[in-house]
């Protein structure tokens, strides 16, 4: 099946298409959610990898999680999650004022690393955010994945295993467009390219009380371009 959701009107259209021929898990079926118009640019695959649960597991175990502060507004905040950085040697990233340094590949990430390259031949990442949201206080706040280590045109794919949480779009300057929202189920892939870095931005808000949905794992795999910082 495929969802076109329309940010002006958030009106859900859905037709059916043929799966991918590609997937190193078929079969999935692909929902894309990409408005051109508005440099919208994602597609969205909610069955990409049906041992979600299992891999939520192993990632868990396996990762050197961290609790990282990062600078907001002159403060040294901590960041409301777990965080861990893998990738190439030379593949060093930095956000809000915080340098991350890669870990080496675990078998694991190289393992979804090489379903993603199954998928899309034509791209190949070099470093992985992992992201655990130990509960639903754990969240990550509107921002945009624009710097200047991942190039012009961004392409990102973000993985999801555990439970289930909202992801939310919103456009930069066109306030008067609604913010799109997609639930990411475990084991489920949005890949985000073009100019959606440029153009918008998105979340994860908190689930606490009775809609905490429990934790979650998330990866982020890019291409990192080495800059000089000297």
């Amino acid at each position: 099946m495929t969802a076109i959701l329309c940010p002006e009107c958030s009106i859900r259209k859905v037709r059916r298409l043929p799966m991918h021929s590609n997937s190193a898990d078929l079969p999935f079926s692909s929902l894309v959610e990409s408005v051109p118009d508005l440099d919208l640019e994602i597609q969205w695959f909610p069955q990409f990898i049906s041992c979600g649960q299992e891999y939520f597991e192993t990632l868990r175990n396996e990762l050197p999680w961290r609790s990282e502060k990062i600078q907001i507004f002159g403060r040294s905040m901590p960041i409301p999650r777990l965080q861990s950085w893998h990738g190439e040697r030379e593949a060093k990233y930095r956000y809000s004022q915080l340098d991350l340094t890669p870990e080496p590949w675990t078998k694991t990430l190289l393992e979804i690393r090489e379903r993603l390259r199954q998928h899309r031949p034509d791209v190949e990442f070099n470093s992985v955010l992992a992201n655990l949201y130990r509960d639903g206080r754990d969240s990550m706040g509107w921002h945009s994945d624009d710097e200047p280590e991942l190039g012009p045109e961004p392409v990102i794919a973000s993985l999801s295993f555990g439970a289930t949480r909202p992801f939310r779009f919103r456009h930069k300057t066109r306030r008067e467009l609604k913010p799109i929202s997609l639930d990411l189920p475990s084991g489920s892939l949005l890949w985000m390219e073009g100019k959606t870095q440029e153009q918008w931005q998105h979340c994860l808000p908190k689930r606490t009380g009775k809609n905490d949905p429990g934790p979650r794992i998330n990866l982020t795999f890019r291409q990192i371009f080495p800059l000089d910082r000297r």
